[in-house]
């Protein structure tokens, strides 16, 4: 598939109970075939969003396929900024680096029907482009090393792992400090 042109749409804490059923939708379709693990079911993944949803600083961005009238949700990425000293790189890095503002990407998805087509990385820029912080971090799944691979050819590095929950799989903690 070329790379479609999108339509993107910029969200914040204000939008977020109305896109809720939207961003659990999609996250449906993207583990479609993972859903019988408890980490992956929508259940499980609501929490998720809620705890997000519930940060005044959420910020997310929503891309929908301009050939289909902007009506289907291709994707999405959002996050909000880290608190001073919850950065999930710190302790990490030696040295620390100079600024420490972070903005923590929690999620980047896109639907399998649009994957491989440029849409994750356009989400991905438009959302960071969008904010002030000079730092970004997420965290991959370290049983998915092609995702790794793609977020250090975006400028990441792999700075440490970390299993956040007793349910969760080992994830690889990833920054981002050219902004």
């Amino acid at each position: 598939m070329t790379a479609p042109a999108l339509t993107l749409r910029f969200h914040g804490h204000a939008d977020a109970a109305q896109l809720r059923t939207l961003l659990l939708d999609v996250h449906d379709d993207c583990y479609a075939d993972q859903l019988d693990d408890p980490f992956h079911t929508r259940e499980r993944f609501a929490w998720f969003i809620d705890h997000w949803l519930s940060n005044p600083r959420w910020a997310c961005v929503i891309g929908y396929d301009a050939a289909e009238d902007a009506a289907e949700p291709v994707g999405f990425a959002y996050g909000a900024p880290l608190g001073e000293s919850r950065e999930w790189w710190r302790g990490r890095l030696d040295p620390e680096p100079e600024q420490t503002a972070t903005f923590g990407l929690s999620e980047l998805m896109v639907r399998p029907r649009w994957r491989k087509t440029g849409v994750s990385r356009r989400l991905h820029d438009a959302l960071l482009d969008s904010r002030p912080e000079p730092l970004a971090v997420l965290t991959v799944d370290r049983e998915h090393p092609k995702v790794q691979a793609l977020y250090e050819a975006w400028g990441y590095q792999k700075v440490g792992e970390e299993k956040p929950f007793d349910d969760s799989p080992v994830f690889a903690v990833m920054l981002l400090q050219q902004r």
